[in-house]
């Protein structure tokens, strides 16, 4: 299994969309760049038929290394969340057997 990249993005906007690779990294770089600006902010990211990119705090915990055993406190953040939506989902189910 291989990754998709931006680069492979910019690649694939130069084929499909017949920009210039200037112009489709630009497009693509400006397309993450107003997800991670939303999110920053604090709002929530739904992208209809894809999925929705949510921000939720963690609170603080106990934690462990897992090395030597001892105990080290895991401090509290902010994580992003990624939940696919239905048809998202359901492309990937029906492409399993691929």
């Amino acid at each position: 299994m291989s990754a998709l990249t931006k680069a492979d993005m910019v690649d694939q906007l130069t084929i499909r969309l017949r920009l210039t690779r200037q112009q489709a990294r630009k497009l693509v770089d400006g397309f993450f760049d107003e997800i991670s600006q939303s999110l920053s902010e604090g709002k929530e990211v739904k992208l209809s038929g894809f999925g929705n990119f949510e921000l939720k705090d963690k609170k603080s915990r106990p934690g462990r290394n897992p090395k030597t055993g001892e105990s080290v406190p895991v401090q509290a953040r902010r994580v992003v969340t990624f939940k696919a939506g239905q048809k998202l989902r359901g492309w990937i189910d029906s492409r399993q057997g691929d």
